[in-house]
């Protein structure tokens, strides 16, 4: 072997070395970064304000951000905020730690149109105003998507009541959108004593139910594009696709009054418990029996509404409507719902639902109720077991509340992080908390 021979292979094994230090080095510091950005930070002294079960801890993301409707989070762990009406100047909260304390040190403001859903799905953030759906194209450096939004759908009912178009994607092409009725039981005069139902009641063509459709084709608009997946539904703000199932679910808002329109045939408790609000398994062509039905949680049956000739007993032609898979307390108005699929708590929590109740209004002489976030256990697409209370204490102090404008926090918003944390956004104050499991530490950010 001549000098030049030996020369050029120790040159080889030295570029050799370098190359697999240098990439044990890179390796390193993704190891390290992955593990600051998943490690769970000190959780705040009273979690925030709010009661979890023994093994869980929350700390604030972010505070006073402005109205917070439903959340997303990014793989990156980005997180993004639909906001009820501007503020800022837009219409999205875009919120970044770059400490790795977990706490946003970095918040931006953009889009136009308030609302309520916001999804990242395929590298686009998909979100919707009251009347529209869009999606911007996401650039995973960039914590603001940049240029302007597409239109997804147009033209979706302009209302006053139950405007909330939330969304959800099933992954296969589809966007189901939520297209609520703006009235109570679709009476003559609404929420009048007395006033019938009219029947058939014409908002059905237009609204209570849930609408399909691409969730790529641009411009489309509920007359030429859209397919009315499911009806019967008064208000679905909570919708989600499980993919794991591979079915739609959603929670509807129960109507009000029965007391105060037909005393007749029910008393102020019942006024206050009724009707249950239900958690929909929704398939295509569902019916779920709005405005002519009810669910009756004792009863364990649809009944038919007074304004359409019943009287708290009669069933007749909601025998054959669709039931719901959960019944929970009435007026405790369900706002989100996600599927756990993480692995970050404990083996119960595997697929089970969250669902936010963004609490009452209307259940006097009662105290109002809601105001916090159950989960249901989930096997083979179904509830395996009884809701529990989660997280609770939004409204305050736990003393009885009579009046919905004396709570403090309202959940909203639920999302689940790449880490496999909770997020919970509140509609009051802008408060947006994350919910942890295990012993929290505050991550090593040490050079």
């Amino acid at each position: 072997m001549n000098n030049y021979t030996i020369y050029r292979t120790s040159n080889f094994i030295l570029l050799g070395i370098m190359l697999f230090v240098f990439g044990c080095g890179n390796q390193d510091a993704e190891n390290n970064q992955n593990e600051s950005r998943y490690a769970i930070p000190t959780a705040d002294p009273d979690n925030g304000s709010i009661t979890l079960p023994d093994g869980f801890s929350a700390f604030v993301v972010a505070d006073n951000i402005g109205k917070a409707r439903h959340i997303t989070v990014n793989e990156n762990g980005d997180i993004y905020v639909k906001l009820s009406r501007e503020n800022n100047n837009g219409s999205i909260v875009a919120l970044r730690d770059t400490t790795n304390d977990g706490r946003a040190d970095v918040t931006e403001y953009f889009g136009k149109y308030g609302g309520t859903g916001i999804q990242i799905f395929d590298n686009y953030l998909y979100y919707s105003s009251d009347s529209a759906i869009y999606r911007y194209g996401m650039d995973q450096n960039a914590l603001v998507p940049q240029g302007e939004p597409e239109t997804i759908v147009a033209k979706l009912p302009i209302q006053n009541a139950h405007a909330a178009k939330s969304i959800t994607l099933d992954g296969k092409g589809n966007l189901y959108v939520n297209v609520g009725a703006p009235s109570n039981a679709c009476q003559e005069q609404d929420r009048t004593p007395g006033s019938l139902g009219m029947d058939p009641c014409p908002l059905l063509e237009k609204h209570g139910g849930i609408w399909r459709f691409s969730d790529s084709k641009l411009n489309q608009t509920q007359d030429a594009d859209g397919y009315r997946f499911a009806t019967g539904i008064r208000n679905a703000v909570a919708l989600e696709w499980n993919h794991t199932a591979s079915d739609l679910y959603a929670l509807q808002h129960g109507r009000d009054q029965l007391f105060q329109l037909y005393p007749q045939y029910y008393d102020t408790i019942q006024g206050a418990e009724l009707p249950a609000e239900e958690f929909l398994l929704v398939k295509d062509s569902s019916d779920f029996g709005w405005p002519y039905c009810y669910f009756d949680p004792y009863q364990e049956k649809k009944i038919l509404a007074p304004e359409y000739g019943g009287d708290s007993k009669k069933t007749e032609r909601c025998e054959g409507v669709d039931t719901p898979i959960m019944a929970f307390p009435g007026h405790w108005a369900p706002n989100d719902l996600v599927f756990y699929k993480g692995d970050q708590f404990p083996e119960k929590y595997k697929n089970g639902a969250f669902i936010a109740f963004h609490g009452s209004w209307n259940r006097a002489p009662k105290e109002q109720k809601g105001y916090s976030v159950v989960f249901v256990p989930f096997a083979n697409g179904k509830p395996s077991g009884e809701y529990e209370v989660f997280a609770d204490q939004f409204a305050g102090s736990g003393e009885p509340i009579m009046n919905s404008s004396e709570v403090q926090f309202r959940p909203m918003g639920l999302a689940e992080g790449p880490e496999g944390s909770l997020y919970i956004s509140d509609s009051e104050k802008g408060r947006i908390w994350r919910v942890s499991f295990a012993e929290p530490k505050m991550a090593d950010n040490r050079n």
